[in-house]
């Protein structure tokens, strides 16, 4: 069974399915694609929606040997809560997932699988500031969400910042869909890849898409700010105008280069994290990135250490659609060889694996250059929202490590509530792990906080948990004849 049907995760079941494996590919998502190929709505009517994307041919590639895979059952709206090993069934897993729309009308159901190949992607990483709550104050990826899947703008004057390359992407496409972008707000720069000419060699791909970027954001006449920030936004209903200040080598605003900059919407984000809930509750063991991260760790086969589950794509790390591709289709010939005791195709599988560790090399380049500085919480005033569920404030995630005396993370969670909200800490887990490690809870100041195990990967009702069978033993759903990987 593959879960996720992003990049890799349609990939790696393709990969599979072609050599004969059923294989079930189970996502929230109607559509394929995960985040990076969003697609409008089939009926939004949307005729040439390849146009707001990059690289659209490898997906209509795949999409299509998908269509003609027999092997292959795409169970969309699928949202997996839970895997267990089957009772009395080393060899075999069993999948709690909730179908239909998102919302609390779901219909519970259970898979079994002999393997699992989890291709969850990543989440971005929000560092809070000063009116960060308005409305019109989205993240990057949200940006390119109502875009790509809604054909929307957030904004007529729309600011971008935060840091990493998604931010020349997600200008990139707001100025192509009608957009002014009076500023582009970037905390680090760009001369850190300087440093890292081994890795830009390597790709020279990568050099050729920041050009691209870069001259479609020249031709719209979008100003470059590096190690600058947006840190504040103002406005009464939705923001009006953010305050972009420019920061020293730790993230510090450097006081008197406060500058207002008028707009109707803010995109900002901070890179991505990899999401690897699923695999941790597994008891996965994880690895450290480059910029403070955790992602998971895996053998040169994607295997992961807990035997017959493999991970593909940014839950190994921040990578890019491209390397995901090539994760998937590797682990999905590993895994599928493996589970049909075949060894699979030598020369196809060393050319992917140098193919992802040439992209690897870039990726961690690019991890280590726009890791954040520990000197952004001095951005937050005392009452800025760290946790937007449970508004949970700054003094209030500093007075649970200063004067309550909590010396990890979880304690902080327990006496504030942050991170108990509907996004179960996706959203404020990284600023209230930095907030707390500046008054020596474990962690590090600039990164993200440690995984923990949760039973749960996503909400699931009372109701769904009430009616599950007493000896939790699924089998296969009908959409998934025999043994799916």
């Amino acid at each position: 069974m593959v879960i996720g049907a992003g990049p890799a995760g349609l990939a790696g079941a393709v990969a599979a399915g072609e050599l004969g494996l059923r294989t079930a590919l189970v996502d929230s998502a109607e559509l394929t694609g995960g985040q990076f190929y969003r697609s409008p709505a089939p009926a939004l009517g949307a005729r040439r929606p390849e146009v707001l994307h990059h690289a659209w041919s490898a997906y209509a590639d795949l999409r299509e040997r998908l269509r003609r895979c027999p092997a292959v059952s795409h169970l969309p709206r699928h949202h997996v809560w839970s895997v267990v090993r089957a009772p009395g069934r080393a060899d075999l897993w069993t999948v709690h997932a909730l179908t239909g729309p998102d919302g609390t009308d779901r219909t519970p159901v259970l898979l079994t699988a002999r393997g699992l190949l989890i291709a969850a992607g990543a989440v971005e990483r929000h560092l809070p500031f000063p009116g960060w709550t308005l409305p019109g104050v989205i993240s990057s990826g949200g940006a390119q969400a109502m875009l790509k899947s809604g054909l929307v703008l957030p904004g007529r004057r729309i600011v971008v910042a935060g840091s990493g390359p998604l931010l020349l992407a997600t200008a990139t496409s707001l100025t192509g869909a009608g957009a002014d972008v009076p500023a582009l707000v970037e905390a680090t720069g760009y001369l850190g890849y300087a440093r890292r000419l081994g890795a830009l060699a390597v790709n020279p791909g990568k050099a050729a898409e920041a050009v691209a970027h870069g001259s479609a954001l020249l031709r719209h006449r979008v100003p470059l700010r590096t190690r600058s920030a947006v840190t504040e936004a103002h406005g009464t209903d939705r923001v009006e105008a953010v305050t972009v200040s420019r920061l020293d080598r730790w993230w510090r605003p450097v006081p008197g280069t406060a500058r207002r900059v008028a707009c109707d919407a803010v995109a900002v984000g901070h890179g991505l994290v990899p999401q690897i809930d699923l695999a941790t509750a597994l008891g996965c063991a994880v690895r450290r990135t480059a910029d403070g991260t955790h992602a998971v760790a895996t053998d040169r086969d994607l295997a992961t250490s807990v035997p017959t589950v493999w991970v593909a794509g940014e839950s190994r790390g921040i990578g890019g659609a491209a390397s995901a591709l090539a994760e998937g289709e590797l682990a999905g010939l590993t895994a599928g060889a493996r589970l049909r005791g075949e060894v699979a195709p030598p020369a196809r599988t060393a050319g992917l694996r140098r193919r992802i560790a040439r992209m690897r090399a870039f990726a961690d380049a690019m991890a280590a250059v726009h890791t954040p500085g520990p000197g952004w919480t001095d951005w937050l005033t005392g009452d800025t929202e760290v946790c937007r569920c449970e508004e949970v404030t700054a003094d209030r995630v500093r007075e649970a490590t200063a004067d309550l005396g909590a010396h990890d993370t979880r304690t902080v969670k327990l006496l504030t509530r942050a991170g108990m909200g509907w996004c179960q800490g996706r959203i404020c887990a990284t600023a209230v792990a930095c907030l707390a490690a500046q008054h020596g809870v474990s962690g590090t100041p600039g990164a993200g906080p440690a995984p923990d195990r949760r039973p749960l990967i996503t909400p699931v009702t009372l109701s769904a948990l009430a009616g599950l069978p007493a000896e939790n033993a699924g089998t296969p759903a009908p959409a998934t004849p025999g043994e799916p990987t």
